[in-house]
């Protein structure tokens, strides 16, 4: 009997094979996020509402996943995902996207959120570039990087995203690199079960394949060994003296905590203003 994968329970099929580029590791972020369900037990989708903006990685949530999801203007899935939030705090909501969307365009909405501990997942695919518009340099692009737009390689500082999320008022805070699939799964299942309210942030660094993988003369698999080497957990890291730590990627989990959501507040004072106005 044929194995089943764990993804054929979460995927539609109609809609395979997927748009992604030969090689693209948004693959692989899909299969954690399928076991992370399926070992949690979750087989049904139905309490879950996936939102994403524009941009590869957003294409993850929508059209391929089993669920009700929301496709919406770049760089504005946060603000709709926390419109949902609000108006059915009975729902799970996760947003997908990445680094042009959520660390760009709506870099304002993701430190609010974070500051305000929403309730929502956020889930990060950190390409590196703008690779839906052919690899324009982001805000995340490491220095040196040879991109169209920056020919002579990237000079300008980029944003460490999850060091930044770390400094807010969020719950939950984890990077890992796309080497890294069985902590990434198990973090996902830690920010879906055990850590699940206020506002959870998953960083996925998974380098472009067409516009930098390929654009610096790799391949899929060599670019893979090479963040074997390069993604060091935190505790390692931390280890190392300055100087050593150029060209090193810290992963694993910054940050967790179960501090009152912002779902939670907000109904206390929603309590505390009805009372008011009958004690009037």
């Amino acid at each position: 009997m044929e194995a089943r994968h764990p993804t054929r329970d979460y995927v539609r099929e109609e809609v395979l094979p997927t748009t992604f580029c030969p090689g693209c590791y948004n693959g692989i972020v899909m299969n954690a996020m399928a076991l992370a369900f399926k070992e949690l037990g979750i087989y049904d989708l139905r309490s879950y509402v996936f939102v994403s903006g524009i941009g590869c990685a957003s294409w993850i949530p929508n059209p391929y996943l089993k669920a009700d999801s929301i496709h919406t203007l770049h760089g504005r899935a946060i603000p709709v995902a926390t419109g949902i939030k609000l108006a059915k705090p009975s729902l799970n909501v996760i947003v997908i996207a990445g680094d042009g969307d959520l660390a760009s365009i709506g870099g304002n909405h993701l430190i609010h959120a974070a500051r305000r501990n929403m309730d929502i997942l956020v889930i990060m695919v950190n390409n590196l570039v703008y690779a839906m518009t052919r690899g324009q340099q982001s805000p995340t692009t490491p220095q040196g990087f040879i991109t169209i737009t920056t020919p002579y390689g990237n000079f300008e500082k980029p944003f460490d995203i999850s060091r930044i999320i770390v400094e807010t008022n969020a719950n939950y805070v984890a990077r890992w690199c796309i080497v890294n699939f069985p902590q990434l799964k198990e973090s996902i299942k830690e920010a879906l079960a055990k850590y699940n309210r206020g506002f959870r942030f998953i960083e996925i660094w998974a380098p472009c394949i067409t516009y930098v993988v390929r654009y610096e003369g790799k391949t899929a698999g060599g670019a893979l060994k090479e963040m074997s080497k390069k993604c060091v957990p935190l505790s390692d890291y931390e280890k190392l003296p300055m100087e050593k730590r150029d060209g090193c990627i810290a992963v694993g989990v910054f940050k967790k905590e179960l501090k009152p959501s912002f779902i939670d507040l907000y109904k206390s004072y929603v309590e505390k203003a009805v009372g008011g106005v009958n004690g009037i």
